[in-house]
């Protein structure tokens, strides 16, 4: 009887320590950050390139 207890304990521990969805959530939460990121600097090198034609567009006859 004991031991039925034990291991009905043992699987309802085990339930709980599953971390594939956790894994999922990581990843998630990394792929976030990069996106931001890439945003961020794609955004700041328009701005630079933008200025860089201007530059062109005064230098050109």
């Amino acid at each position: 009887m004991l031991s039925n207890i034990s291991a009905a304990m043992l699987r309802f521990v085990a339930r709980w320590e599953v971390e594939e969805g956790q894994a999922l959530a990581e990843y998630g939460l990394i792929l976030a950050f990069v996106s931001m990121v890439s945003i961020i600097a794609l955004g700041l090198l328009a701005v630079s390139i933008v200025g860089l034609f201007d530059d062109v567009r005064e230098a050109l006859p």
